[in-house]
């Protein structure tokens, strides 16, 4: 079962099949103090779905297939990780195509290695506010770096899954999520598992982030799936 593989929140991603192209822009951002990763596109959204990073540098063109349809639909998942597109398609429409896909800025081949670096300094350093480090309602908190959670103020001990799971809801806090999504984006498609593993996994979760006496903070949406919500006043 994949749980997707894990990077620290400060490495930049990088999609690039040209393999001396990916290997001279790897070097040339670590001289300047970055971490990359070079990456498959599927590696990236796992990535940015669970564990985070700080930007994404995304060719245009991987294997000679648009990769602009995957970024649109990263997009319409939410996920929000800043991405630089790289492309040898340069014309103002195919750059216009790409910044309406969800691209944060768009660079033409060829480039030279100091433009590709202003505009990765740019881009994070402009977009530097959104990438939020903790995700929290009301008292209930999380640490993304740290991956460790907090009711109150005071830590409390979750399992991996467990800790994905406080994740995802916080991250989709007020928002109905279904077990379809749980299944797809916490167990990454395991069509093994049941969904009352899925139930099991909440209930547990709930054992744990709930005050005695109160009303659960991920509610239960009859035949749909859940929902967390603020705690009740």
């Amino acid at each position: 079962m994949s749980k997707g593989p894990l990077v620290p929140a400060s490495t930049i991603l990088l999609v690039e099949d040209e393999v001396e192209l990916a290997t001279e822009i790897k070097t040339e951002l670590e001289r300047h103090g970055y971490l990359v990763r070079s990456v498959s596109m599927a590696d990236v959204v796992d990535i940015t779905r669970m564990n985070g990073a700080a930007m994404l540098i995304l060719d245009r063109l991987l294997y000679g297939v648009d990769s602009l349809s995957i970024l649109e639909d990263m997009r319409k998942r939410g996920i929000k990780i800043p991405v630089l597109v790289i492309s040898a398609l340069s014309s103002v429409e195919e750059i216009a195509q790409g910044l309406t896909a969800g691209a944060d800025n768009y660079l033409a081949k060829p480039f030279y290695m100091v433009e590709l670096v202003a505009r990765v300094e740019a881009l994070l350093r402009r977009l530097g506010d959104i990438r939020a480090t903790k995700l929290s309602v009301d008292d209930l908190e999380m640490d993304l770096i740290e991956q460790a959670a907090f009711r109150g103020g005071k830590k409390i001990d979750l399992l991996p899954r467990e800790l994905k799971l406080l994740e995802y809801f916080l991250r989709h806090a007020g928002q109905i999520v279904t077990r379809e999504m749980l299944l797809k984006d916490i167990w990454q498609y395991d069509f093994g598992i049941e969904t009352n593993v899925v139930d099991a996994h909440i209930s547990n979760l709930r054992k744990k982030i709930d005050d005695h006496g109160l009303p659960s903070r991920i509610a239960n949406v009859r035949g749909i799936g859940y929902m967390l919500r603020a705690h009740a006043p």
